[in-house]
């Protein structure tokens, strides 16, 4: 039978953890959209991958408008651009607030190069998909090995 007991030279630490949270939850509760704070939140979330002929990325845009999407590749970067418009009017006495509003930006460094002119960009369900096929230069090529 084992006993769980709590380790004593962890407390400090653990009021430590707990005080931060506090202070990190009360100043985001009051946080406008361009504090410092919404600073060090990346919105929107997203994910990267690739198969060998396409990168692929999804960015989770809930709210947004494919209207108010705008998605370009400049080199081996993807950037997206967009703007989320309150549901609740400018005017509120938030108890909290932790949903953003106002314009985003997000830039990715692609892992290889891609064909940009056959790059399809997707909004469903408040999910941005991005299809990005890659360069000719970029794609795996098989050699064949010559006996001599």
């Amino acid at each position: 039978m084992f006993t769980l007991m709590r380790n004593p030279t962890m407390r400090p630490y653990h009021d430590v953890a707990r005080e931060m949270s506090r202070m990190l939850d009360a100043f985001a509760n009051r946080a406008p959209f361009d504090s410092m704070f919404d600073a060090a939140v990346t919105f929107p979330a997203l994910n990267l991958w690739e198969d060998d002929h396409k990168v692929f990325v999804e960015a989770e845009l809930p709210g947004v408008a494919a209207k108010d999407v705008e998605v370009k590749v400049h080199g081996n970067e993807l950037h997206i651009f967009g703007k989320r418009e309150s549901t609740s009017g400018d005017k509120r006495n938030f108890q909290r607030q932790e949903r953003v509003f106002g314009e985003f930006s997000r830039m990715i460094s692609l892992p290889t190069p891609v064909d940009a002119e056959k790059i399809e960009a997707t909004l469903k369900d408040g999910v941005l998909t991005v299809i990005l096929p890659k360069a000719e230069t970029a794609k795996a090529r098989k050699i064949a090995v010559k006996a001599v």
